[in-house]
């Protein structure tokens, strides 16, 4: 009998904000150990939370990114246990009424645009970080109290490699709507896996096994690739799966048993009795909507059909989003945007690398790269030769046409100069010119490319060829 796995993904993400959820303790990651702390995010008796409404905002705006709804009413509860990195021995979190409900992430996969269904966005607080020592542990309550977006998708993910793609492309929505840097070093996205099996066309979820805390995208597809065979094993050999938590040891490769899972009453669920319930008002809709922007897939297909760019390069302007408003920016005047994008990819983006500019900082005007692929493409100047009047372009600010005029680059099209480069060539290269004679066609471009060495790059590249081939046949 065939198994497959059946997985879902618990993605939490830190929110973009200056301060904490519940309070004026600043968001920042690398401060001293426990220095951006308050009797609110230490849960000292007495205190009051006041949600930040940044990160309702930034909730609603997942929620509509994602292509959910947002309800008219959601509330926060009390999600009881205790732990050392949990102050107040509970978390404020939402349990039945989330603030955004639904919607789906497309992204790439297996040569399709795959769909991965959203259960739900809901708001919540982060927790301290417990480190331990030789002899002892301490806890940074720095993180404390930060705002927390955990987005729970459907079971739809049938693979590891699947869900490494879905995770990238969550990633990459949040980053463009500048709802989270997503930056993984700093701890600002990590996931708990669920994943189960079952036989190949059967309806029945198997045991949900949990994978916790897991802090890298490529370390949930390693979970996986170990977990999902681990579980298959089990079942063919007549034993039965039990619901329960695991932990990744990456070192190991091995997944390893921590407790039998948790269910919802365990924690004991209640609102939280010092927050109100929160219903946003249509002028609030409005403003979070306004924010809302074009998602990474829907940029890249919009550059493949309308710009007729291939694949890579819509793919490069979909990752590099300042290089590809740059490419906009001149694109829709350009009679060849491939070119053009050509010229921003392989040309301005190495130039500013190499030498640490920024885009904003590039001295020629935007407009200067159309003025420069029409030299070529009119056959003034020469691909090498362009080449050339880039890099004055980059270093002076000068516009393409001054700069060749200037420097006298103009491409060299009149056939009586270009024929006695020709003749120069066949009467220096008697071997090649002979090999093409016997029939070796690849001898002539070697002999063009003397022809281009002979004139500074200047002759016409289609002028000499065709004056090489007919002096060569005559």
């Amino acid at each position: 009998m065939d198994y497959e796995a059946v997985i879902g993904l618990e993605t939490h993400v830190q929110l973009k904000t200056k301060s904490k959820m519940w309070c004026g303790c600043a968001n920042e990651f690398g401060a001293p150990p426990n220095t951006h702390v308050c009797p609110v995010c230490l849960g000292l008796p007495g205190v009051l939370p006041v949600a930040n409404d940044e990160a309702l905002r930034l909730t609603a705006l997942t929620g509509l990114l994602l292509h959910g709804t947002l309800p008219p009413r959601a509330k926060f509860d009390r999600k009881n246990y205790f732990y050392p990195d949990m102050p107040k021995n509970y978390q404020i979190t939402q349990y039945d009424q989330p603030s955004a409900m639904g919607g789906y992430v497309d992204f790439e996969f297996a040569d399709r645009i795959a769909r991965v269904r959203v259960t739900r966005a809901h708001l919540e607080e982060d927790v301290g970080k417990n480190f331990h020592f030789d002899r002892n542990s301490g806890v940074d309550f720095n993180r404390a109290g930060v705002p927390l977006l955990e987005i729970v998708s459907e079971p739809d993910l049938t693979n590891a490699d699947m869900a490494y793609e879905y995770l990238n492309a969550l990633k990459e929505i949040l980053i463009y709507g500048c709802v989270s840097d997503c930056d993984m070093e700093k701890g600002m996205v990590r996931c708990d896996v669920n994943v189960s099996v079952r036989p190949v066309g059967t309806k029945e979820l198997g045991a949900k096994i949990e994978i916790k805390n897991m802090n890298s995208f490529s370390g949930v597809r390693r979970a996986l690739a170990y977990e999902i065979p681990r579980q298959i094993e089990v079942v063919k050999n007549g034993s039965k799966l039990i619901q329960s938590t695991r932990r990744w040891d990456d070192a190991a490769g091995v997944t390893e048993e921590m407790r039998t899972k948790e269910h919802a009453h365990d924690y004991r669920y209640f609102p939280e009795p010092d927050l109100m319930p929160f219903a946003p008002t249509d002028a609030w809709r409005a403003e979070v909507q306004a924010r809302v922007v074009e998602l990474p897939l829907a940029r890249k297909q919009r550059f493949m059909r309308d710009y007729e760019l291939p694949a890579p390069d819509a793919e490069t302007f979909k990752n590099d989003v300042p290089l590809g408003d740059y490419f906009e920016r001149i694109a829709p005047q350009a009679r060849n945007p491939k070119a053009v994008a050509n010229w921003v990819i392989n040309n301005l983006r190495a130039q500013i690398n190499e030498t640490g500019t920024a885009l904003a900082g590039v001295k020629f005007p935007s407009e200067a790269i159309l003025e420069l692929v029409s030299l070529v493409d009119g056959g003034r100047i020469s691909g090498k030769i362009a080449q050339e009047v880039f890099a004055e372009m980059f270093a002076t600010g000068d516009r393409p046409v001054a700069i060749v005029e200037r420097k006298g680059l103009a491409q060299l099209s009149d056939a009586g100069a270009v024929e006695k480069f020709c003749d120069d060539v066949i009467a220096a290269h008697p071997g090649p010119a002979a090999d093409f004679r016997a029939g070796k066609t690849a001898a002539l471009n070697f002999l063009k490319g003397q022809v281009m060495k002979l004139s500074k790059g200047k002759a016409n590249p289609a002028l000499a060829g065709e004056t090489l081939e007919r002096k060569l046949k005559g």
